[in-house]
Protein backbone atom coordinates (compact mmCIF):
# COMPACT_ATOMS: atom_id res chain seq x y z
CA UNK A 1 0.00 0.00 0.00
CA UNK A 2 1.24 3.50 -1.18
CA UNK A 3 2.07 5.83 2.74
CA UNK A 4 0.94 8.75 1.00
CA UNK A 5 -2.84 6.82 0.29
CA UNK A 6 -5.47 8.99 2.19
CA UNK A 7 -6.24 7.35 6.04
CA UNK A 8 -9.29 5.53 6.33
CA UNK A 9 -11.96 7.50 7.70
CA UNK A 10 -13.44 7.19 11.48
CA UNK A 11 -15.08 4.65 12.39
CA UNK A 12 -18.84 4.73 13.01
CA UNK A 13 -20.51 6.09 16.38
CA UNK A 14 -21.72 3.19 18.41
CA UNK A 15 -22.41 4.90 21.76
CA UNK A 16 -25.55 3.84 21.42
CA UNK A 17 -25.31 0.30 21.61
CA UNK A 18 -23.55 0.55 25.09
CA UNK A 19 -26.54 2.76 26.28
CA UNK A 20 -29.15 0.15 24.74
CA UNK A 21 -28.05 -2.98 27.14
CA UNK A 22 -28.28 -0.51 30.20
CA UNK A 23 -31.99 -1.05 32.21
CA UNK A 24 -34.28 1.27 30.60
CA UNK A 25 -34.18 3.61 33.18
CA UNK A 26 -30.98 4.31 32.94
CA UNK A 27 -30.69 4.87 29.45
CA UNK A 28 -32.42 8.57 29.66
CA UNK A 29 -29.69 9.26 32.10
CA UNK A 30 -26.67 8.26 30.49
CA UNK A 31 -28.28 10.39 27.50
CA UNK A 32 -28.03 13.50 28.69
CA UNK A 33 -24.65 13.20 30.33
CA UNK A 34 -21.77 14.75 27.51
CA UNK A 35 -21.21 11.74 25.55
CA UNK A 36 -17.14 12.73 24.82
CA UNK A 37 -16.61 12.73 28.66
CA UNK A 38 -18.24 9.56 29.69
CA UNK A 39 -15.56 7.35 30.97
CA UNK A 40 -18.03 4.33 32.22
CA UNK A 41 -20.89 3.41 34.00
CA UNK A 42 -20.88 1.67 37.30
CA UNK A 43 -23.58 -0.26 39.11
CA UNK A 44 -23.29 -2.29 42.24
CA UNK A 45 -25.80 -4.42 43.96
CA UNK A 46 -27.51 -2.54 46.80
CA UNK A 47 -26.09 0.80 45.71
CA UNK A 48 -27.43 4.06 43.65
CA UNK A 49 -25.86 3.62 39.95
CA UNK A 50 -23.06 6.24 39.01
CA UNK A 51 -21.43 7.64 35.44
CA UNK A 52 -17.75 8.52 36.08
CA UNK A 53 -16.93 11.23 34.02
CA UNK A 54 -13.44 13.38 32.70
CA UNK A 55 -14.15 15.92 35.79
CA UNK A 56 -15.83 13.99 38.24
CA UNK A 57 -18.69 11.39 38.96
CA UNK A 58 -22.58 11.82 38.19
CA UNK A 59 -25.44 9.65 39.91
CA UNK A 60 -27.66 8.20 37.59
CA UNK A 61 -30.64 7.31 39.87
CA UNK A 62 -31.38 7.47 43.61
CA UNK A 63 -32.99 4.07 43.32
CA UNK A 64 -30.32 1.28 44.44
CA UNK A 65 -29.03 -1.61 41.75
CA UNK A 66 -30.66 -4.66 42.56
CA UNK A 67 -30.25 -8.53 41.22
CA UNK A 68 -33.02 -8.15 38.34
CA UNK A 69 -30.78 -4.66 36.85
CA UNK A 70 -27.49 -6.53 36.97
CA UNK A 71 -29.07 -9.86 34.92
CA UNK A 72 -30.85 -7.77 32.49
CA UNK A 73 -27.40 -6.30 31.98
CA UNK A 74 -25.75 -9.51 31.35
CA UNK A 75 -28.40 -10.99 29.32
CA UNK A 76 -27.80 -8.72 26.76
CA UNK A 77 -23.82 -8.95 26.46
CA UNK A 78 -23.44 -12.86 27.28
CA UNK A 79 -21.71 -14.21 30.52
CA UNK A 80 -18.32 -12.80 31.48
CA UNK A 81 -15.71 -15.21 30.28
CA UNK A 82 -12.44 -16.46 32.29
CA UNK A 83 -10.93 -12.66 33.21
CA UNK A 84 -14.80 -11.30 34.21
CA UNK A 85 -15.35 -9.53 30.76
CA UNK A 86 -17.29 -9.58 28.61
CA UNK A 87 -18.06 -6.82 25.39
CA UNK A 88 -20.86 -6.29 22.79
CA UNK A 89 -20.40 -7.43 19.40
CA UNK A 90 -18.32 -5.20 17.21
CA UNK A 91 -17.62 -2.69 19.81
CA UNK A 92 -14.88 -1.51 21.47
CA UNK A 93 -17.04 -1.05 24.84
CA UNK A 94 -16.32 -3.69 27.69
CA UNK A 95 -18.62 -4.88 30.47
CA UNK A 96 -16.42 -6.02 33.46
CA UNK A 97 -17.85 -8.20 36.32
CA UNK A 98 -17.63 -7.98 40.18
CA UNK A 99 -18.70 -11.49 41.88
CA UNK A 100 -18.89 -12.19 45.77
CA UNK A 101 -17.16 -15.15 46.80
CA UNK A 102 -20.29 -17.98 45.81
CA UNK A 103 -19.72 -16.29 42.23
CA UNK A 104 -22.49 -14.43 41.32
CA UNK A 105 -22.57 -11.07 40.00
CA UNK A 106 -22.71 -8.31 42.06
CA UNK A 107 -21.23 -5.08 40.32
CA UNK A 108 -20.76 -4.15 36.72
CA UNK A 109 -18.39 -2.13 35.38
CA UNK A 110 -19.44 -0.61 31.82
CA UNK A 111 -16.42 1.04 29.83
CA UNK A 112 -17.03 3.13 27.05
CA UNK A 113 -14.61 2.39 24.44
CA UNK A 114 -13.56 4.85 21.59
CA UNK A 115 -11.45 4.94 18.06
CA UNK A 116 -10.01 8.24 17.70
CA UNK A 117 -8.61 9.00 14.67
CA UNK A 118 -5.40 11.49 15.06
CA UNK A 119 -4.87 10.09 19.02
CA UNK A 120 -1.14 8.62 18.14
CA UNK A 121 -0.27 12.37 16.88
CA UNK A 122 2.45 13.02 19.38
CA UNK A 123 3.57 9.63 18.81
CA UNK A 124 3.55 9.21 15.05
CA UNK A 125 7.20 9.86 14.08
CA UNK A 126 7.75 6.97 17.01
CA UNK A 127 5.41 4.63 15.20
CA UNK A 128 6.93 5.62 11.60
CA UNK A 129 10.33 4.59 13.05
CA UNK A 130 9.80 0.69 13.11
CA UNK A 131 11.21 1.01 16.36
CA UNK A 132 9.33 -1.18 19.21
CA UNK A 133 7.59 1.28 21.17
CA UNK A 134 6.57 0.60 24.99
CA UNK A 135 3.16 3.02 26.73
CA UNK A 136 3.21 3.50 30.12
CA UNK A 137 0.22 4.96 32.28
CA UNK A 138 -1.84 4.75 34.75
CA UNK A 139 -5.59 2.47 34.28
CA UNK A 140 -7.75 5.37 32.37
CA UNK A 141 -5.01 7.17 30.64
CA UNK A 142 -5.70 6.06 27.02
CA UNK A 143 -3.44 3.24 26.53
CA UNK A 144 -5.26 1.05 24.72
CA UNK A 145 -7.25 3.90 22.54
CA UNK A 146 -3.80 4.90 21.11
CA UNK A 147 -2.96 1.26 21.13
CA UNK A 148 -5.62 0.87 18.68
CA UNK A 149 -4.59 3.68 16.64
CA UNK A 150 -1.07 2.23 15.95
CA UNK A 151 -2.40 -0.82 14.98
CA UNK A 152 -5.13 1.15 12.21
CA UNK A 153 -1.91 3.43 11.14
CA UNK A 154 0.62 0.60 10.86
CA UNK A 155 -2.00 -1.24 8.37
CA UNK A 156 -3.36 1.48 6.28
CA UNK A 157 -1.17 4.92 6.50
CA UNK A 158 2.22 2.65 6.41
CA UNK A 159 0.96 -0.54 4.63
CA UNK A 160 2.75 -2.75 6.82
CA UNK A 161 1.88 -6.13 7.63
CA UNK A 162 0.29 -6.53 11.45
CA UNK A 163 -1.25 -8.59 14.02
CA UNK A 164 -3.30 -7.72 16.94
CA UNK A 165 -2.73 -9.90 19.98
CA UNK A 166 -6.02 -9.05 21.84
CA UNK A 167 -6.31 -10.87 25.04
CA UNK A 168 -9.63 -9.33 26.20
CA UNK A 169 -10.70 -7.86 22.39
CA UNK A 170 -10.45 -4.48 24.09
CA UNK A 171 -8.22 -3.71 20.81
CA UNK A 172 -10.46 -5.31 18.20
CA UNK A 173 -13.79 -5.25 19.98
CA UNK A 174 -16.06 -8.10 21.17
CA UNK A 175 -16.93 -10.76 18.37
CA UNK A 176 -15.38 -12.46 15.91
CA UNK A 177 -15.34 -9.23 13.26
CA UNK A 178 -12.63 -6.99 14.52
CA UNK A 179 -13.40 -3.60 15.03
CA UNK A 180 -12.87 -0.93 12.20
CA UNK A 181 -10.78 1.24 14.72
CA UNK A 182 -8.02 -1.80 13.97
CA UNK A 183 -8.11 -0.91 9.82
CA UNK A 184 -6.77 -3.44 7.84
CA UNK A 185 -4.71 -5.11 10.55
CA UNK A 186 -5.78 -8.85 11.40
CA UNK A 187 -6.68 -9.92 14.85
CA UNK A 188 -5.55 -13.00 16.86
CA UNK A 189 -8.01 -13.37 19.79
CA UNK A 190 -6.44 -15.33 23.19
CA UNK A 191 -9.13 -18.32 24.79
CA UNK A 192 -7.43 -17.59 28.10
CA UNK A 193 -5.30 -14.77 29.45
CA UNK A 194 -2.88 -17.01 30.41
CA UNK A 195 -1.97 -17.84 27.49
CA UNK A 196 -1.30 -14.88 25.96
CA UNK A 197 2.97 -15.16 25.80
CA UNK A 198 1.88 -18.57 23.19
CA UNK A 199 -0.38 -16.39 20.76
CA UNK A 200 2.32 -14.30 20.94
CA UNK A 201 4.39 -16.59 19.68
CA UNK A 202 2.25 -18.16 17.67
CA UNK A 203 1.08 -15.07 15.84
CA UNK A 204 4.81 -14.77 14.74
CA UNK A 205 5.42 -18.39 13.81
CA UNK A 206 2.71 -18.66 11.78
CA UNK A 207 0.84 -15.42 10.06
CA UNK A 208 4.62 -13.58 9.22
CA UNK A 209 3.52 -10.22 10.67
CA UNK A 210 5.68 -7.09 10.31
CA UNK A 211 4.74 -5.68 13.36
CA UNK A 212 2.73 -6.82 16.54
CA UNK A 213 0.53 -4.82 19.14
CA UNK A 214 0.17 -6.55 22.60
CA UNK A 215 -2.14 -4.91 25.14
CA UNK A 216 -0.93 -5.64 29.07
CA UNK A 217 2.32 -6.71 29.42
CA UNK A 218 2.18 -8.17 32.66
CA UNK A 219 4.15 -11.82 33.46
CA UNK A 220 7.24 -12.78 32.77
CA UNK A 221 6.58 -15.16 30.66
CA UNK A 222 4.76 -12.71 28.05
CA UNK A 223 8.02 -10.54 28.81
CA UNK A 224 10.13 -13.11 27.87
CA UNK A 225 7.48 -13.70 24.82
CA UNK A 226 8.10 -9.71 23.84
CA UNK A 227 12.14 -10.36 23.94
CA UNK A 228 11.93 -13.05 21.41
CA UNK A 229 9.40 -11.12 19.19
CA UNK A 230 11.72 -8.07 18.84
CA UNK A 231 14.82 -10.55 18.37
CA UNK A 232 13.08 -12.08 15.22
CA UNK A 233 12.82 -8.33 13.94
CA UNK A 234 9.09 -7.77 14.12
CA UNK A 235 8.32 -4.60 15.35
CA UNK A 236 6.55 -4.55 18.53
CA UNK A 237 4.10 -2.28 20.11
CA UNK A 238 2.59 -2.57 23.47
CA UNK A 239 1.36 -1.53 26.75
CA UNK A 240 2.96 -2.25 30.35
CA UNK A 241 1.28 -2.18 33.88
CA UNK A 242 3.29 1.00 35.33
CA UNK A 243 3.15 4.75 35.23
CA UNK A 244 6.68 5.95 34.83
CA UNK A 245 9.95 3.99 33.76
CA UNK A 246 10.81 3.97 37.80
CA UNK A 247 8.18 1.89 38.35
CA UNK A 248 9.59 -0.86 35.20
CA UNK A 249 12.78 -0.61 36.37
CA UNK A 250 12.08 -1.31 40.02
CA UNK A 251 9.15 -4.31 39.11
CA UNK A 252 11.43 -7.48 38.54
CA UNK A 253 8.67 -9.38 36.83
CA UNK A 254 8.74 -6.92 34.23
CA UNK A 255 12.24 -5.13 34.16
CA UNK A 256 13.25 -7.01 31.11
CA UNK A 257 11.73 -5.46 29.13
CA UNK A 258 13.89 -2.43 29.89
CA UNK A 259 17.28 -4.39 30.08
CA UNK A 260 16.85 -5.89 33.74
CA UNK A 261 18.90 -5.09 36.29
CA UNK A 262 21.73 -6.57 38.55
CA UNK A 263 23.66 -5.74 41.13
CA UNK A 264 27.73 -6.17 40.54
CA UNK A 265 30.72 -5.22 43.05
CA UNK A 266 33.31 -3.15 41.71
CA UNK A 267 37.10 -3.28 42.13
CA UNK A 268 38.76 -0.54 44.05
CA UNK A 269 40.16 1.18 41.24
CA UNK A 270 37.09 0.87 39.16
CA UNK A 271 34.41 2.26 42.23
CA UNK A 272 37.25 5.74 42.62
CA UNK A 273 36.99 6.00 38.92
CA UNK A 274 32.80 6.15 38.97
CA UNK A 275 32.92 8.18 42.73
CA UNK A 276 30.37 5.52 43.36
CA UNK A 277 29.89 2.84 46.06
CA UNK A 278 31.70 -0.40 45.56
CA UNK A 279 28.50 -2.13 45.19
CA UNK A 280 26.63 -0.78 42.31
CA UNK A 281 23.22 -1.80 40.32
CA UNK A 282 23.33 -1.85 36.89
CA UNK A 283 21.27 -2.27 33.75
CA UNK A 284 21.83 -6.46 32.77
CA UNK A 285 21.34 -6.47 28.65
CA UNK A 286 19.37 -4.57 25.73
CA UNK A 287 16.53 -3.31 26.23
CA UNK A 288 13.36 -5.23 24.28
CA UNK A 289 11.70 -1.90 23.76
CA UNK A 290 13.90 0.71 21.71
CA UNK A 291 11.52 3.52 22.99
CA UNK A 292 9.25 3.98 26.30
CA UNK A 293 6.61 6.45 26.39
CA UNK A 294 5.29 7.51 29.81
CA UNK A 295 1.23 8.94 29.52
CA UNK A 296 1.48 11.91 32.17
CA UNK A 297 -2.53 12.17 30.52
CA UNK A 298 -3.95 12.31 27.36
CA UNK A 299 -3.00 15.54 26.30
CA UNK A 300 0.72 15.08 27.58
CA UNK A 301 3.41 11.96 27.03
CA UNK A 302 7.07 12.21 28.24
CA UNK A 303 9.35 9.67 25.80
CA UNK A 304 12.25 8.10 26.59
CA UNK A 305 14.15 8.15 22.98
CA UNK A 306 16.87 5.70 23.97
CA UNK A 307 15.48 3.02 26.27
CA UNK A 308 19.20 1.68 27.41
CA UNK A 309 20.70 5.39 28.31
CA UNK A 310 17.49 6.45 30.67
CA UNK A 311 17.47 3.28 32.43
CA UNK A 312 21.69 3.96 33.34
CA UNK A 313 21.17 7.54 34.50
CA UNK A 314 18.22 6.34 36.62
CA UNK A 315 20.39 3.69 38.25
CA UNK A 316 23.05 6.03 38.07
CA UNK A 317 20.76 8.21 40.50
CA UNK A 318 21.22 11.14 37.93
CA UNK A 319 18.18 12.98 36.20
CA UNK A 320 16.34 10.61 33.64
CA UNK A 321 15.34 13.46 31.31
CA UNK A 322 12.69 12.90 28.52
CA UNK A 323 11.23 14.68 25.64
CA UNK A 324 7.74 16.17 26.59
CA UNK A 325 5.36 16.75 23.95
CA UNK A 326 1.93 18.16 24.57
CA UNK A 327 -1.32 17.67 22.45
CA UNK A 328 -3.18 21.39 21.92
CA UNK A 329 -5.53 21.06 19.24
CA UNK A 330 -4.13 20.29 16.17
CA UNK A 331 -0.54 21.25 17.27
CA UNK A 332 2.02 19.00 18.96
CA UNK A 333 4.47 21.34 20.93
CA UNK A 334 7.49 19.75 21.74
CA UNK A 335 10.23 20.89 24.57
CA UNK A 336 13.81 19.17 24.14
CA UNK A 337 15.15 16.52 26.26
CA UNK A 338 16.61 18.89 29.63
CA UNK A 339 20.53 18.47 29.65
CA UNK A 340 21.88 15.63 31.76
CA UNK A 341 24.49 16.91 34.19
CA UNK A 342 26.95 14.28 34.60
CA UNK A 343 29.01 13.20 38.24
CA UNK A 344 32.23 15.33 38.24
CA UNK A 345 34.93 13.00 37.31
CA UNK A 346 37.98 12.33 39.70
CA UNK A 347 40.51 14.77 39.78
CA UNK A 348 37.60 17.65 38.26
CA UNK A 349 36.66 20.57 39.46
CA UNK A 350 34.20 21.05 42.40
CA UNK A 351 30.76 22.15 41.17
CA UNK A 352 30.11 26.13 41.61
CA UNK A 353 27.80 26.27 44.78
CA UNK A 354 28.49 22.60 46.74
CA UNK A 355 28.32 23.31 50.24
CA UNK A 356 31.50 22.70 52.07
CA UNK A 357 31.10 20.40 54.82
CA UNK A 358 30.93 22.09 58.58
CA UNK A 359 30.28 25.24 56.58
CA UNK A 360 27.92 27.48 58.70
CA UNK A 361 24.26 26.41 57.30
CA UNK A 362 21.17 28.69 57.88
CA UNK A 363 18.82 27.29 60.35
CA UNK A 364 18.44 24.40 61.53
CA UNK A 365 20.15 21.26 60.16
CA UNK A 366 17.53 19.05 57.68
CA UNK A 367 17.92 15.72 58.08
CA UNK A 368 15.60 13.25 56.40
CA UNK A 369 14.91 9.46 56.51
CA UNK A 370 14.78 6.81 54.48
CA UNK A 371 13.97 2.61 55.23
CA UNK A 372 15.09 3.50 59.32
CA UNK A 373 13.12 4.76 61.82
CA UNK A 374 12.34 8.72 62.16
CA UNK A 375 11.39 8.43 65.80
CA UNK A 376 15.28 6.52 66.85
CA UNK A 377 16.31 9.86 64.65
CA UNK A 378 14.43 12.36 66.74
CA UNK A 379 15.72 10.77 70.03
CA UNK A 380 19.51 10.29 68.74
CA UNK A 381 19.14 14.00 67.76
CA UNK A 382 17.50 14.86 71.56
CA UNK A 383 20.93 13.78 72.89
CA UNK A 384 23.87 15.64 70.11
CA UNK A 385 24.96 18.89 70.48
CA UNK A 386 23.22 20.00 67.45
CA UNK A 387 20.64 22.33 65.74
CA UNK A 388 18.58 20.06 63.78
CA UNK A 389 14.70 19.51 62.66
CA UNK A 390 13.51 16.07 61.28
CA UNK A 391 11.78 16.83 57.57
CA UNK A 392 9.45 13.97 55.85
CA UNK A 393 10.75 14.55 52.32
CA UNK A 394 14.24 13.49 50.52
CA UNK A 395 14.15 16.59 48.30
CA UNK A 396 14.13 18.55 51.46
CA UNK A 397 16.67 17.52 53.49
CA UNK A 398 20.23 18.85 53.63
CA UNK A 399 20.85 15.13 55.02
CA UNK A 400 19.42 11.78 54.44
CA UNK A 401 20.06 8.62 56.85
CA UNK A 402 19.50 5.49 55.01
CA UNK A 403 20.14 1.73 55.80
CA UNK A 404 22.91 -0.07 53.76
CA UNK A 405 20.38 -2.24 51.90
CA UNK A 406 18.44 0.40 50.98
CA UNK A 407 21.39 3.41 49.76
CA UNK A 408 21.42 2.46 45.68
CA UNK A 409 17.23 2.90 45.70
CA UNK A 410 17.12 4.86 42.63
CA UNK A 411 13.89 7.45 44.42
CA UNK A 412 16.42 8.06 47.09
CA UNK A 413 19.08 8.81 44.74
CA UNK A 414 17.09 10.81 42.30
CA UNK A 415 16.08 12.94 45.45
CA UNK A 416 18.94 13.16 46.74
CA UNK A 417 20.35 14.36 43.08
CA UNK A 418 17.57 17.01 42.50
CA UNK A 419 18.00 18.33 46.39
CA UNK A 420 21.60 18.84 46.58
CA UNK A 421 21.06 15.96 50.07
CA UNK A 422 24.43 14.12 51.31
CA UNK A 423 23.41 9.90 51.66
CA UNK A 424 24.30 9.06 55.08
CA UNK A 425 24.55 5.14 55.05
CA UNK A 426 24.05 3.02 58.64
CA UNK A 427 25.00 -0.70 58.85
CA UNK A 428 21.78 -1.13 60.85
CA UNK A 429 18.43 0.73 61.98
CA UNK A 430 19.61 1.43 65.84
CA UNK A 431 20.09 4.36 67.87
CA UNK A 432 23.80 3.42 68.14
CA UNK A 433 24.73 3.71 64.28
CA UNK A 434 22.84 6.80 64.14
CA UNK A 435 24.66 8.68 66.68
CA UNK A 436 28.53 7.26 65.57
CA UNK A 437 27.47 7.95 61.77
CA UNK A 438 26.11 11.31 62.58
CA UNK A 439 28.95 12.66 65.55
CA UNK A 440 30.95 11.78 62.52
CA UNK A 441 29.41 13.39 60.00
CA UNK A 442 28.73 16.36 61.73
CA UNK A 443 32.63 16.79 63.26
CA UNK A 444 31.27 16.53 66.94
CA UNK A 445 34.23 15.66 68.82
CA UNK A 446 33.89 15.17 72.90
CA UNK A 447 36.49 17.41 74.98
CA UNK A 448 37.02 19.90 71.72
CA UNK A 449 36.28 23.40 71.42
CA UNK A 450 33.69 24.07 68.50
CA UNK A 451 35.62 26.27 67.13
CA UNK A 452 38.65 24.69 66.49
CA UNK A 453 36.76 21.86 64.55
CA UNK A 454 35.38 24.61 62.15
CA UNK A 455 38.94 25.93 61.49
CA UNK A 456 40.05 22.41 60.68
CA UNK A 457 37.12 21.10 58.50
CA UNK A 458 37.59 24.98 56.87
CA UNK A 459 41.35 24.85 56.36
CA UNK A 460 41.20 21.32 54.78
CA UNK A 461 37.96 22.12 52.86
CA UNK A 462 39.97 25.00 51.11
CA UNK A 463 42.85 22.62 50.50
CA UNK A 464 40.73 20.28 48.73
CA UNK A 465 39.58 22.45 46.40
CA UNK A 466 43.00 24.16 45.48
CA UNK A 467 44.31 20.25 44.88
CA UNK A 468 40.96 19.16 42.60
CA UNK A 469 41.47 22.93 40.94
CA UNK A 470 45.66 22.73 40.65
CA UNK A 471 46.30 19.43 40.73
CA UNK A 472 49.22 20.15 43.26
CA UNK A 473 50.01 18.74 47.08
CA UNK A 474 48.99 20.84 49.83
CA UNK A 475 49.90 20.79 53.20
CA UNK A 476 47.62 21.52 55.84
CA UNK A 477 48.45 23.22 59.13
CA UNK A 478 49.63 20.96 62.03
CA UNK A 479 46.75 19.49 64.50
CA UNK A 480 45.92 17.07 66.77
CA UNK A 481 45.36 13.18 66.36
CA UNK A 482 41.31 13.81 66.22
CA UNK A 483 41.45 16.54 64.51
CA UNK A 484 43.96 15.19 61.79
CA UNK A 485 41.22 12.04 61.54
CA UNK A 486 38.23 14.76 60.76
CA UNK A 487 40.14 16.35 57.76
CA UNK A 488 41.61 12.68 57.04
CA UNK A 489 37.81 11.46 56.57
CA UNK A 490 37.09 14.61 54.06
CA UNK A 491 39.56 14.09 51.79
CA UNK A 492 38.64 10.43 51.89
CA UNK A 493 35.59 11.30 50.57
CA UNK A 494 36.74 13.70 47.90
CA UNK A 495 38.40 10.68 45.95
CA UNK A 496 41.96 12.54 47.07
CA UNK A 497 44.66 11.06 49.29
CA UNK A 498 46.66 12.11 51.96
CA UNK A 499 49.69 11.31 54.34
CA UNK A 500 50.75 12.37 57.98
CA UNK A 501 54.34 14.27 58.13
CA UNK A 502 56.17 15.20 61.08
CA UNK A 503 56.16 15.23 64.55
CA UNK A 504 53.64 16.09 67.39
CA UNK A 505 52.88 18.50 67.71
CA UNK A 506 53.90 19.48 64.48
CA UNK A 507 52.48 16.42 62.70
CA UNK A 508 50.22 17.81 59.90
CA UNK A 509 48.80 16.27 56.44
CA UNK A 510 49.40 16.89 53.05
CA UNK A 511 46.56 16.17 50.29
CA UNK A 512 47.32 14.86 47.32
CA UNK A 513 45.62 14.66 43.70
CA UNK A 514 43.86 11.03 42.96
CA UNK A 515 46.36 8.23 41.81
CA UNK A 516 49.03 9.71 43.24
CA UNK A 517 49.68 6.23 44.78
CA UNK A 518 50.73 7.94 48.30
CA UNK A 519 48.17 6.43 50.32
CA UNK A 520 49.29 3.20 50.32
CA UNK A 521 52.31 3.83 51.75
CA UNK A 522 51.47 6.47 54.69
CA UNK A 523 52.19 5.94 57.78
CA UNK A 524 49.27 5.12 60.08
CA UNK A 525 47.24 7.82 62.08
CA UNK A 526 48.17 7.60 65.65
CA UNK A 527 46.47 7.95 68.74
CA UNK A 528 42.93 6.94 67.49
CA UNK A 529 40.60 6.02 70.34
CA UNK A 530 38.53 2.59 69.49
CA UNK A 531 35.63 4.94 70.85
CA UNK A 532 35.55 7.34 67.72
CA UNK A 533 35.52 4.50 65.13
CA UNK A 534 32.21 2.06 63.99
CA UNK A 535 32.97 -1.52 64.77
CA UNK A 536 35.06 -2.55 61.50
CA UNK A 537 37.45 0.22 61.47
CA UNK A 538 38.90 -0.21 64.89
CA UNK A 539 42.11 -1.46 63.47
CA UNK A 540 42.28 0.51 60.31
CA UNK A 541 43.17 4.08 61.92
CA UNK A 542 43.45 6.01 58.63
CA UNK A 543 40.44 4.70 56.63
CA UNK A 544 37.27 6.85 56.70
CA UNK A 545 33.90 4.89 58.44
CA UNK A 546 32.57 2.57 55.93
CA UNK A 547 29.32 3.39 56.18
CA UNK A 548 29.79 7.21 55.76
CA UNK A 549 32.62 6.78 52.56
CA UNK A 550 29.68 4.83 50.76
CA UNK A 551 27.23 7.21 51.95
CA UNK A 552 29.16 10.23 50.83
CA UNK A 553 28.41 10.62 47.10
CA UNK A 554 25.00 8.62 46.72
Amino acid sequence: MDPTAPESPAPPDDFALLVAVLPPALQEAVRRLPEAELLEVVMDLGRPPEARLVGGVARLSDVAVDADALQAVLSRVGEPGGDNRAGIERTLHRVSAIRNRQGRVVGLTLRVGRAIVGTIDMLRDLVDSGKNLLLLGRPGVGKTTKLREVARVLADALGKRVMVVDTSNEIGGDGDIPHPGIGGARRMQVSRPDRQHDVMIEAVENHMPEAIVVDEIGTSAEAAAARTIAERGVQLVATAHGNTLENLVLNPTLSDLVGGVHTVTLSDEEARRRRTQKTVTERKGTPTFDIVVEMVNREEVRVHRDTGAAVDRLLAGTEVGGERRRQQGDTVLVEATPEVVEATAPGGHVPPGTPALGAPRAGPLRIAVHAVSRELLERVLRDLPVEAVVVGRPENAELVLTARSRANSPRLRRAAERGGARVLVIKRNSATEMRRALRSELNLLDGVDPEEVRAAVADAQDAIRRVLAEGQPVALAPRPSRLRRVQHTLVIRNRLEAVSLGSEPKRHLVIYPAGAGVAETSEPEPELGDEELPEDDAEAGTEAPHEEEEGSEP
